[in-house]
């Protein structure tokens, strides 16, 4: 086994099937198109805006994402851990962990504390050192997530 991991903006030829991977996993309909969600991550509009792919001896086997805004309904809150996904092959090998850090390593060089959202995954995360901090609302799904916070230590 031997993780690496590359980012989108290094590497664009992985964002039409990190997409494609999203929309599986995640976005729910009526959101933008799949051309239209190629294109704003390759434009990445903002440079403290970074998605990671983790490799296994070069086999993509996940994603996650740093993003300033993730929850519509908490704009007050940022830098987000985004859209961790391991691909269903290969759940359950330990895999989620190396992502949350890669991401949390990114977003330590700017913030000091670090949120997610989550409506599956609160033990995972709890897991990893992640704080419950109360529920939100996820207009776009119509559902109440978990809000979560890590607190990055520079030390």
């Amino acid at each position: 086994m031997t993780l690496s991991f590359v980012t989108t903006s290094a590497q664009p030829d992985y964002v039409p099937q990190v997409v494609d991977w999203l929309r599986e996993e995640f976005w729910h309909a009526g959101s933008l198109s799949r051309e239209q969600q190629i294109a704003m991550m390759l434009a990445q509009p903002d440079q403290s805006e970074e998605t990671f792919v983790l490799l296994d001896d070069n086999v993509p086997v996940g994603t996650a994402s740093l993003v300033n805004n993730d929850l519509p309904s908490r704009p007050d809150l940022t830098p987000w851990l985004a859209s961790v996904l391991v691909l269903p092959p290969f759940r359950g090998k330990g895999y989620s962990a190396p992502l949350v850090r890669r991401v949390e390593e990114a977003a330590i060089l700017s913030a000091t504390t670090l949120w997610l959202y989550t409506w599956s995954a609160e033990a995972v995360y709890a897991k990893l050192g992640w704080q419950s901090v109360g529920t939100s609302r996820d207009e776009a799904r119509d559902i109440d997530v978990v809000l979560m916070k890590r607190n990055l230590s520079r030390s």
